[in-house]
């Protein structure tokens, strides 16, 4: 028996269904060539940074919060010792007034041949690795000009060739609460983005680097320049903006620390969205994703 579509010319049968979509790979230019030297150039300096500052630190394992100089009984934090004389005497760190056991580690920890001594941070940790807090400060403070002129370097370009714009602001979009909800989903699930999602950073990733850039690494340079009794005499206000050389110091501390778990967390992401990738993107610039290619 003809069926409708022979009967009348007008109509059709339905469609086949599309096939599958099969994967494929796009490979973009996703870093400049400032952009990957200015980083790699970061790796190196906040490493040896973060090392000579717990050399500093070795110095006086104490923070407080104030104008002025203050006593150990008053630290919000400090790593000690609990009967240093012993013959294995035992690390603590005080919290806000809680003690942690960290022997082997903070406050004591064991050298070559076995034997207990006390120190804030062990030696491997730290910049020289014995303790020498004259040459700790010079690493220090020579480091950090070479990471201010890198940093000057990177946002110069930034502005220049709009990257904080065009990579780095979040659209109306991405800001909706909905959206955001969803990436934070996305990433507890471990699901990584493909095809064009893929050659943008999500909303996450742009507000972290915006508070990294602009906000914790400029506090982190601005409280370490307080800390200088040279710049203090140039800019008094600083002490006054931080509330004291003991402030600064604790907001370094805390920034540095903020910059110790950013770190870790990116380094967690580029191995879960593949190293060889992502290593190669900041290496060369290229940078391949996944897309859906019909057949």
């Amino acid at each position: 028996m003809p069926t409708d579509a022979a009967l009348d010319p007008g109509l059709s049968a339905p469609a086949p269904p599309a096939p599958p979509a099969r994967a494929g790979r796009e490979v973009i230019y996703r870093h400049t060539v400032v952009v990957r030297i200015t980083h790699w150039v970061n790796v190196l300096v906040i490493s040896l940074l973060l090392m000579s500052g717990l050399q500093i630190f070795n110095a006086y394992p104490r923070l407080h919060w104030g104008l002025y100089g203050a006593d150990a009984d008053h630290a919000w934090l400090e790593v000690t010792a609990l009967n240093p004389n012993a013959d294995k005497p035992t690390g603590v760190v005080n919290l806000g007034g809680h003690k942690i056991v960290t022997t082997g580690v903070l406050g004591v920890s064991a050298g070559g041949d076995g034997a207990y001594t006390q120190r804030g941070f062990p030696k491997w940790a730290t910049l020289p690795g014995d303790q020498d807090l004259a040459t700790g400060r010079r690493w220090h403070f020579f480091l950090a000009w070479v990471f201010v002129v890198n940093g000057l370097i990177y946002l110069l370009f930034g502005l220049f060739n709009r990257h904080f714009r065009r990579d780095l602001a979040p659209t109306g979009e991405q800001l909706k609460p909905r959206s955001i909800l969803g990436d934070i989903v996305d990433h507890i699930r471990l699901k990584r983005p493909v095809g064009e999602e893929a050659k943008r950073y999500n909303v996450l990733q742009k507000l972290t680097y915006l508070a990294v850039i602009f906000v914790i690494l400029p506090l982190m340079v601005a409280t370490g320049l307080t800390m200088s009794p040279g710049v203090d005499a140039a800019a008094p206000w600083l002490l006054d903006l931080f509330g004291g050389r003991p402030s600064a110091r604790s907001i370094h501390f805390i920034t540095a620390n903020l910059i110790v778990l950013f770190v870790i967390v990116h380094v967690v992401e580029v191995f879960l969205a593949g190293m060889v990738n992502e290593l190669r993107s900041m290496i060369t610039g290229r940078y391949s994703i996944k897309t859906e290619v019909r057949p």
